[in-house]
């Protein structure tokens, strides 16, 4: 859906902070109306995911600690996307690492924004089926802390709608997957 309205004017931008996997931006916007203000944003280079299913129909996601929550939180497995990857490549690398699976099938499920009022981060999502438990699973990396859980499609939407700590990028990529989970 597009519209015909007039895009603010970016009148200045500068990069605020240079990180390990993010950089900060901060910009001077002009809107149609006149008004000038800034406006920050997280610049990402995309992460995908995948909503691995097992023979069996289980879904496998890890509890993972993340430092801005300060708690473990239940997840599908996903990862940034490395410099000159593709999503692909970045999702079928990661559900190895993070949980010692490797799919045989793969399905796009879509991608979408995963935080627009202050990140251009999108999310790119897949359904991975097929799925055979490694002989020996690669090391995780040094800064990970996670296990890998296993749910049916209804034990995972109660614990959606209970309100258990899950992100929305697992819980947007759950709903996206429904239609093809048994």
């Amino acid at each position: 859906m597009s519209s015909d309205r007039e895009l603010p004017q970016i009148l200045k931008q500068r990069l605020f902070y240079q990180g390990r996997k993010f950089n900060f931006d901060v910009a001077t916007l002009r809107l149609p109306n006149g008004a000038e203000g800034e406006w920050e944003c997280i610049r990402h280079p995309g992460g995908a995911l995948a909503v691995p299913v097992t023979p069996e129909g289980k879904l496998v996601l890890v509890r993972q600690y993340r430092f801005a929550a300060q708690g473990r939180i239940l997840e599908f497995p996903a990862g940034t996307i490395e410099v000159n990857e593709n999503p692909a490549e970045t999702i079928k690398r990661e559900i190895e690492e993070e949980t010692g699976y490797r799919a045989g099938k793969w399905q796009k499920l879509g991608q979408f924004l995963l935080a627009p009022g202050y990140s251009d981060e999108i999310i790119y999502a897949f359904l991975a089926q097929d799925l055979e438990k490694l002989e020996k699973p690669p090391a995780q990396d040094d800064d990970e802390d996670m296990e890998t859980v296993l749910f049916t499609p209804e034990e995972l939407e109660k614990a959606i709608l209970a309100g258990e700590p899950i992100d929305a990028k697992s819980i947007s990529s759950f709903f996206l997957a429904r239609p093809f989970l048994t």
